[in-house]
């Protein structure tokens, strides 16, 4: 699917889409960090009817909502283009050595050569999680490497 992009002046972003159905989508990203949906009509192309405005938090919800179960998919057809690349998941348990520690304690990548590419904690996905993002009891590790690597992500975590 192509995703147009156009400046808005003083205004911001404009990401334009025509979805299956033949319908014109526009999504505004504002200067203020709000957001705006907006459907065009086939009878005049230039006036969109806005459909949904959402403030910065509310689109990071909407976000996550829709992304986490593409963000899996996209990991899994990863795994199918590399041979010897796998995608595992590793449950931080409550009380861990790691619970209420940063990624970057772990080392996991150094010393396993397998990368932590998201955290899963509840709804909420942490997609390239960084060294300084805090693990919590309950988090879901998404791992891509090889099966030894991420067995060794499995150990680190557990101990």
């Amino acid at each position: 699917m192509d995703v147009t992009e156009v400046l808005l002046p003083g205004v911001g972003l404009r990401y334009e889409f025509t979805s299956r159905r033949g319908e014109r989508v526009g999504v505004v990203a504002r200067r203020t960090g709000d957001f705006e949906l907006v459907v065009y009509g086939a009878e005049d192309p230039d006036e969109g009817r806005s459909v949904l405005q959402l403030d910065s938090e509310e689109a990071d919800a909407v976000a996550e909502i829709l992304g986490a179960p593409r963000i899996a998919e996209r990991f899994a057809d990863l795994t199918k283009e590399v041979p010897g690349l796998v995608a595992g998941q590793v449950e931080v348990r409550p009380g861990s050595t790691y619970d209420g520690r940063p990624l970057g304690a772990t080392r996991a990548r150094s010393r396993t050569g397998a990368s932590v590419v998201a955290v899963v904690r509840g709804e909420e996905v942490i997609a390239s999680p960084t060294p300084r993002d805090v693990l919590a009891g309950g988090d879901v590790l998404v791992v891509i490497g090889t099966h030894e690597g991420i067995a060794g992500v499995e150990q680190i975590i557990r101990g």
